[in-house]
């Protein structure tokens, strides 16, 4: 696959988000994002720092109400650009697993560009909040990122105290294993399946 080609951008307008994603697989870790949500914002800067994934990231919802919206939606739209991205999966490592510690906290990420979307999330108990962010919104995220981008995710944070280092050390590790599935190996001259697709 021409790695120019490994690019994508989708946009999504509802009565309650208006959202631009646009992503290059082959970056350096370049991420410009703007979601009215800080902490989350936060989150998918390390994502991309991590990944090596060049990304922009525009989000306009009804925080009003709450980030519910904004934040599945944005997970909707991201998982949509990396499937676009990703074409037609050949040449694909496809499994990628990443444990990243994070002062006490420990996450492991392990997971699957399988076109069979799946979530299994095991985080501990957390704070309700850190700042403004709703932690209850991660899995949502993760979930309607799957969903949309064909993917079969693995989340485990074993042991951790602190909600921020719990769920950063999350999204860097989701990063790294997300990069590692996403690279292209020379010996695969298909997709990486005894089926002869994914």
């Amino acid at each position: 696959m021409d790695r120019d080609s490994r690019q994508a951008m989708v946009e999504r307008r509802t009565r309650e988000t208006a959202i631009t994603v646009k992503i290059s697989l082959d970056g350096t870790g370049t991420a410009e994002v703007d979601t009215g949500l800080a902490f989350f914002d936060h989150m998918l800067t390390l994502w991309a720092v991590h990944g090596l994934f060049d990304v922009s990231i525009r989000a306009q919802g009804d925080l009003h109400v709450d980030g519910h919206h904004t934040v599945e939606d944005v997970g909707i739209c991201l998982g949509q650009a990396l499937s676009k991205a990703l074409g037609d999966r050949k040449g694909l490592r496809r499994y990628g697993t990443s444990f990243v510690p994070m002062d006490e906290a420990l996450a492991q990420v392990s997971l699957d560009l399988s076109n069979r979307p799946y979530l299994v999330c095991r985080l501990p108990a957390m704070a309700e909040r850190v700042g403004a962010f709703e932690t209850e919104l991660v899995p949502e995220f993760f979930r309607a990122l799957c969903q949309h981008g064909g993917i079969t995710l693995h989340i485990a944070v074993p042991y951790g105290d602190n909600t921020h280092h719990m769920l950063e050390a999350v999204f860097k590790a989701f990063g790294r294993a997300l990069d590692e599935a996403t690279t292209l190996d020379p010996r695969y001259t298909t997709v990486p399946s005894s089926k002869g697709v994914l």
